[in-house]
């Protein structure tokens, strides 16, 4: 579990948290006890949502899964040849920039997360084992009244496997226990002081707990409740679900007996207050007790309890359906809006899944090509394809389409003088045009490209190209750079299309000039087009990227390969990565 899922999964339980809490109280004369109850398994349904692999709430598509069974060839290096070998595109020209290392603060956080789900978790194990040598300490009721009223309670309410029924000393008030096998644990002498109509009352009281199977679905929420430790509100709605349990089984037993006695079982209950103080962080029985705030609301309950109408089933049913809808709609929103900055919605109808692993060797990353002809994608590594990366250099063809289209320089007047500074490659060190600033990825020269656009104009244009996250926040001589802006390799080649195709209506002569400023060979087979791009963050390349498309005869190639690793993720890396695909695949060799 990331901290982007801790973070998805407090929003979902706190917002699905407040509209049943909103529910109930709005709703409540209109919700019997049972549906009130039932509401808080949409929280379990809440909870576990952020566990659920994203792409499985996603809309299906008629995508499918096809494994290449190409292998590459050995002889793919020597068939890839260059325009000029001077322009060195497959050198690596990156920039370093300084990060705070956030995972550093993510592993901090999922520790503490994981330190407070085991020290909770063994808390939860401590009062089970409490719990296992009660049971192994009790006895077996001796009682002859007792047994019987047990049997005919067990009558009257169809249970057919009976729960095993113990007295022990060590209970002052009933309560019922047991994961695998269930118990219900009695206070020693009890019928000394309860008449038979009180005794009655308790077992029909236990009974329905365990008819109504509140025990088992009690651990899941003690797990879930282990689970969510770290969130006041999951803490609070579970004690209120607690509440609304005791009330529906309350409900239950009101149910088994004449009116008359609605009282005698509401003082029933009151004479056990007294001789329970004792409370458990982690309830992992069901009690006949709980606070004296709870056992106040009960007896209101009791008190005015009246027979459920069958249109008060209706509105209750009605209800809970409608707000089940209206929740489970707003998961994936939730979820979505939780990572649509991180994540691109792709509609893959047109996409072919492929096992290209054995390309990337130790490298994580995703490959994208899309034939114009065939108006087909395909794809490799289905969840990167659509993770949103840094775009780095990649993302100089755009800066240099900006500025040619707002005049800041044009193809006869592209040259930029070298401000002086030095840096960490020799080809820096000179004056460039778009060409040669192109070739040798010199990051000064687009950086001085950004400041002379402006900060408002390329916001314009990052919406107008729907580019990635359009996220500018990041400074403005870097926020390209391992920063705000980011894209995912599927968007690129959809971005690759458009600039392609014109799309934009730019000046058509800017768009020949990025398109030739990006020239990497011509030969017999097609010309290729692309840019490299390494995103380096505290002297270690983290982030490479090779995008561009192949013309042919037939058919236009748009292609993009991002690569991710602890070191050693270099856009030349890609490049020879998007070689060895191309080549096994025939589409240029």
């Amino acid at each position: 579990m990331t901290l982007p899922h801790i973070v998805l999964s407090l929003v979902l339980s706190t917002v699905t948290i407040m509209v049943i809490l909103l529910l109930r109280k709005f709703f409540y004369k209109q919700l019997s006890a049972k549906w009130r109850y039932h509401l808080w398994f949409l929280l379990i349904f809440a909870l576990t949502f952020p566990f659920i692999p994203i792409h499985l709430v996603e809309i299906p598509s008629l995508s499918f899964i096809h494994e290449s069974e190409g292998k590459p060839s050995s002889s793919t290096q020597d068939s890839w040849r260059l325009v000029d070998q001077s322009e060195n595109w497959v050198n690596d020209f990156g920039t370093s920039v300084s990060r705070f290392d956030h995972s550093f603060v993510q592993s901090f956080f999922i520790i503490i997360w994981v330190i407070g789900m085991v020290l909770f978790f063994l808390l939860a194990l401590y009062h089970y084992a409490k719990l296992q040598r009660l049971i192994s300490a009790a006895t077996e009721i001796k009682n002859v009244k007792v047994k019987k009223l047990y049997s005919d309670c067990i009558r009257k309410l169809g249970v057919k496997k009976r729960p095993k029924i113990l007295e022990t000393s060590s209970v002052r008030s009933p309560m019922t226990f047991g994961l695998f096998n269930t118990y219900i644990l009695l206070p020693k002498d009890m019928a000394s002081y309860l008449s038979d109509d009180e005794i009655n009352y308790v077992l029909l009281h236990e009974l329905h707990h365990y008819k109504s199977k509140h025990i088992k679905v009690n651990f899941l929420f003690v797990l879930y409740q282990i689970v969510y430790w770290f969130h006041p509100l999951v803490w609070k709605a579970f004690k209120i679900m607690r509440l609304d349990r005791e009330m529906a089984c309350d409900t239950e037993v009101l149910h088994s007996i004449d009116r008359c006695d609605f009282e005698k079982y509401g003082k029933t209950i009151i004479r056990f207050v007294e001789r329970n103080k004792e409370s458990a962080i982690l309830n992992l029985a069901t009690p006949l007790l709980g606070s004296e705030k709870h056992i106040k609301r009960r007896m209101i309950h009791i008190a005015s309890f009246t027979e459920e109408s069958k249109l008060l089933k209706l509105k209750s049913m009605f209800i809970f359906i409608v707000i089940t809808l209206f929740l489970i709609a707003q998961f994936p929103l939730l979820s979505v809006t939780a990572s649509s900055s991180e994540r691109y919605l792709f509609d893959d109808q047109r996409a072919i899944y492929e096992d290209l692993s054995r390309y990337f060797g130790e490298n994580e990353g995703s490959f994208v090509v899309y034939s114009a002809s065939n108006d087909e994608y395909q794809i490799y590594n289905r969840e990167k394809s659509v993770m949103r990366v840094s775009p780095n250099s990649s993302y100089k063809m755009f800066t240099a389409l900006m500025a040619l289209e707002e005049g800041v320089i044009t193809g006869d007047d592209s040259l930029l003088e070298w401000d002086g500074l030095q840096y960490d490659y020799e080809e820096w060190h000179a004056n460039h045009d778009l060409r040669t600033a192109m070739s040798y990825s010199v990051t000064w020269y687009f950086q001085e490209l950004d400041r002379q656009i402006q900060r408002d104009r390329i916001q314009y244009y990052l919406e107008m190209f729907d580019y990635g996250n359009k996220d500018l926040s990041g400074r403005l001589d870097e926020y390209w750079l391992e920063s705000s802006l980011k894209i995912s390799p599927i968007e690129q080649v959809e971005l690759l299309q458009s600039f392609y195709m014109n799309e934009y209506h730019f000046k058509e002569k800017n768009v020949q000039l990025v398109k030739e400023a990006i020239k990497l060979e011509e030969t017999q087979e097609g010309t290729l087009f692309g840019k490299t791009g390494t995103g380096i963050v505290n002297d270690r390349a983290v982030n490479g990227w090779f995008i561009g498309f192949v013309e042919t005869e037939t058919d236009t190639y748009f292609f993009a390969t991002n690569i991710q690793h602890q070191d050693h993720a270099y856009g030349s890396k890609a490049a020879e990565i998007t070689q060895a695909i191309l080549s096994s695949k025939g589409i240029y060799k």
